[in-house]
């Protein structure tokens, strides 16, 4: 019998084992100041691209001051306890009110975490009778709550309408033999390309199979919709949507998220989501920095209007200099390069120190070997002299790739792993 750590110590995994060369530069990097357009990295003034705060409300005077005043009146604690049990208020249920009426839903229920609320969803739907049928690219959180099911689980290719058709048959077979149900799941915008889910395609689906329909619409909530309501408006099916979630971490600035349903499902998840029936209630300074932000969204659309002039300005820039940046229909805009992880690492060090760009780099095993996507996340703080200085530095950047020079760079670093 081996020690429980040999494994940990014999294999660090795909990302772990660059470690060394990576950590705290890399991976865990620190970036300084006020969230912004730009913020300090390693004591350096850079254009951060790299942040999810697509409205730019994460520090905006307003948002802060309300924070400040909830913060000041309830401190961390309040309400301690789960809700449940001691930690429901009317401010809860006033934000749950409000979140339901703007996607258009009956009912909505708060949760602590958007990675913790929709691995939690998906494992309260569902029993063992059931069958989940999921896009292949889906997120580890939604991944996570598949492996939790004790049933039967199929997955079909990334938005391929096709190969989800032949998974249903699959499903339903089973799930007439076992007497139970379907549940499809898609993203309203996949995070690391950029596209977004083919909800009216898979929705039209419903008159021909019988499934229920989750979507997490993490990218798409404030950003896609009439006034931010998510990919579901955007794409004119939020009605055949049956559970709709959604997180507080991107376009809300903040920690939190929300599930909307009917009534009856809402009423269900309440009493049988075992992540909040035995969690801590979402803190007040949350909630009341919440119902703020949601006011905002609502009322002012000039922050998703300077979202947008934004990102067409950095996709549209980007495609005319010839970069590949897939088929992204949203915010989210990968640039894909062809290199190695030394290479990578070298580019990406080279964008940093010496054009003062920062942004994320996604290598394998999360996309194919050989590929490097450089993803950059347009926010309505960003100005248009910030694209205009990073669309000259991806294309001096791309010059050096082609000519070999990150590939004779990175040699040490290739070397010594």
């Amino acid at each position: 019998m081996k020690d429980l750590f040999y494994r940990i110590q014999q294999n660090k995994g795909p990302l772990g084992k660059w470690a060394k060369h990576a950590e705290g530069y890399f991976v865990f990097p620190k970036l300084d100041g006020p969230i912004g357009n730009r913020m300090k990295f390693n004591g350096k003034e850079v254009i951060t691209w790299s942040i999810n705060d697509y409205l730019g409300l994460a520090n905006h005077p307003e948002i802060r001051k309300v924070d400040a005043e909830a913060a000041l009146e309830y401190g961390s604690a309040y309400p301690m306890g789960a809700r449940m049990m001691s930690g429901h208020t009317e401010a809860h249920e006033q934000l749950e009110l409000e979140l339901a009426q703007f996607v258009e839903k009956e009912s909505a229920y708060l949760l602590n975490f958007g990675y913790q609320g929709i691995l939690s969803t998906i494992d309260s739907l569902v029993n063992k009778d059931d069958v989940i049928v999921y896009d292949v690219d889906s997120h580890a959180c939604i991944i996570d709550g598949v492996r939790l099911h004790h049933g039967k689980r199929y997955t079909y290719q990334h938005n391929d309408i096709e190969s989800l058709e032949k998974n249903l048959i699959r499903a339903t077979k089973i799930a007439t033999q076992t007497g139970g149900g379907i549940l499809v799941i898609s993203e309203g915008v996949f995070g690391m390309r950029g596209e977004q889910g083919k909800l009216k395609e898979i929705s039209n689906l419903k008159s021909k199979y019988n499934f229920r329909f989750l979507v997490d619409d993490a990218h798409g909530f404030g950003t896609l919709g009439k006034n931010g309501s998510g990919a579901g408006k955007e794409q004119g099916v939020q009605d055949k949507i049956d559970v709709y979630f959604a997180t507080f971490a991107k376009s809300m600035a903040s920690t939190g998220a929300f599930v909307a349903a009917d009534k009856e499902i809402i009423d269900f998840l309440k009493y049988n989501m075992r992540s909040q029936m035995f969690a801590k209630s979402l803190q007040m300074v949350l909630v009341k920095g919440a119902l703020k932000r949601l006011d905002m969204l609502r009322s002012r659309p000039e922050f998703k209007n300077n979202l947008w002039k934004n990102v067409n300005a950095l996709q549209n820039g980007l495609k005319n200099s010839g970069f590949d940046i897939g088929s992204t229909q949203s915010c989210v805009t990968p640039v894909y390069l062809k290199g190695s992880i030394p290479e990578a690492m070298v580019l990406v060090k080279d964008l940093r120190e010496n054009y003062s760009i920062f942004c994320s780099i996604v290598v394998y095993p999360v996309i194919p070997k050989g590929l490097i996507l450089l993803r950059l996340i347009p926010t309505a703080s960003h100005t248009l002299e910030d694209v205009s200085i990073t669309l000259q530095a991806f294309s001096n950047i791309r010059e050096k790739l082609e000519k070999g020079i990150y590939k004779r760079l990175s040699q040490a670093i290739s070397s010594s792993v």
